[in-house]
């Protein structure tokens, strides 16, 4: 878990895939936290990507750095703790400017059932669940 959550950090972008009805989403997102031993993103409530997630919690992550690409597909589960909310605020100070633990929008998902897959051109992909 942790070499996923280090790609997606040092990649900065990473884009994420959702379901609406039966049109795919796409959009770029940044935030990649480990919490109590689970990989966490944070988007908020008011958003689609949210709305998409707890009507269908499947979803893919793509990012790519220096010639090697990551998917990770799973399940996104919302965590709606209080502790889960902190600690991805802590971890992603600049957040704090839009969202607060508080607010009653600032939402973290968890992945379960998680695949992530390692690719690279001329390389055999590398499969790892998390």
């Amino acid at each position: 878990m942790e070499r996923v959550v280090n790609f997606l950090k040092e990649a900065g972008v990473y884009y994420l895939a959702t379901v609406d009805a039966d049109q795919p989403r796409v959009r770029p997102f940044g935030t990649a936290h480990i919490f109590e031993g689970r990989l966490y993103i944070q988007t908020g409530k008011v958003k689609d990507v949210s709305k998409q997630l707890h009507a269908n919690p499947k979803a893919e992550i793509c990012a790519f750095k220096d010639g090697q690409w990551l998917r990770l597909s799973g399940e996104l589960i919302e965590d709606d703790r209080r502790e889960a909310r902190v600690s991805m605020l802590e971890a992603y100070p600049s957040l704090k400017a839009m969202y607060s633990p508080d607010d009653g929008n600032t939402e973290v998902f968890y992945f379960k059932n998680a695949t992530a897959v390692f690719c690279a051109f001329g390389k055999e992909p590398e499969v790892v669940n998390l």
